[in-house]
């Protein structure tokens, strides 16, 4: 499983301009099963739980976010070892 942060960058203000693109990344990660939730950040920007894709390929689909390419926000990528879960989210503990 990994946590994307993703932060605002230099070109934060072009947000708008880029949203209608970001969102239909998002939307085409969710719907490939990849993403599992996407948020908010209190501090600003977002993150996205990701399960079921190799870090190589994930790191792929992060760089093709329009507001990545274009620097309205930065990425982090962490891969996160899950030990224990409630039984509805046992399939994030799972190797794919």
């Amino acid at each position: 499983m990994h946590i994307i942060l993703l932060k605002f960058g230099d070109n934060k203000s072009s947000a708008p301009q880029f949203m209608e693109a970001h969102n239909a990344w998002i939307a085409k990660g969710l719907a490939d099963g990849i993403f599992q939730c996407v948020g908010s950040l209190d501090v600003g920007g977002g993150f996205i739980l990701a399960h079921g894709e190799e870090k190589k390929s994930l790191l792929q689909r992060v760089m093709e976010d329009p507001f990545v390419e274009n620097n309205v926000v930065t990425a982090e990528v962490h891969q996160v070892d899950v030990k224990r879960t409630t039984p509805e989210l046992a399939h994030l503990a799972e190797e794919r």
